[in-house]
């Protein structure tokens, strides 16, 4: 059974991997960038500052950068225990992708995935009482997995897995800071 899921996910991969075209290319190539998501994220600081103030609002951002390093460790942990080949390096289907990057960690889970999730539904549950937009956010990280769909360095399992770790991890993680906000800040 696990076989035809992993060759199921396989095929999948393959079959949107191909779906992409040079003109886009350099889009999805941005758009994995960590570093072109900078605006989101400053735009996001301002929106907590602006809602919570200063004193609350660097407690907020402090927990946000926390929020990604956990996240990243986690991932970390999750890829070097499983050891799942990405597809840029699986033999049997390197030769059907369009592949840009070439990462060589391991696929399973995928970390663009989990923490932009996670990042992402921490953030809408926190602001979504003082901005009527806050879930247009959700955007970011649909994006975001795609695109390492569309470059060919995960398989769907990796980020569909990913994308619900992320909501685990936010509601609890939003919990947790609760708690916490509430003994700080009353």
């Amino acid at each position: 059974m696990i076989d035809i899921i992993i060759q199921k996910d396989k095929e999948l991969l393959v079959f949107l991997n191909n779906l992409g075209t040079e003109q886009w290319d350099p889009f999805w190539l941005a758009i994995t960038n960590q570093l072109h998501w900078a605006p989101l994220f400053i735009f996001v600081f301002f929106l907590v500052i602006k809602s919570k103030g200063w004193k609350r609002g660097g407690f907020i951002i402090f927990c946000m950068i926390l929020l990604v390093a956990f996240s990243d460790q986690f991932v970390n942990l999750i890829k070097d225990s499983t050891e799942r080949l990405r597809p840029n390096n699986d033999i049997a289907i390197q030769s059907l992708l369009r592949t840009f990057i070439r990462p060589q960690s391991f696929s399973f889970l995928s970390g663009h995935a989990t923490t932009s999730t996670f990042f992402t539904v921490f953030t809408i549950l926190l602001l979504k009482d003082h901005f009527k937009y806050m879930y247009l956010m959700c955007v970011f990280p649909l994006l975001f997995s795609y695109s390492r769909l569309y470059l060919g360095v995960h398989f769907p399992i990796d980020i569909s897995l990913g994308i619900l770790t992320g909501i685990v991890l936010g509601r609890l993680y939003f919990l947790l800071y609760r708690k916490v906000d509430q003994k700080l800040f009353g």
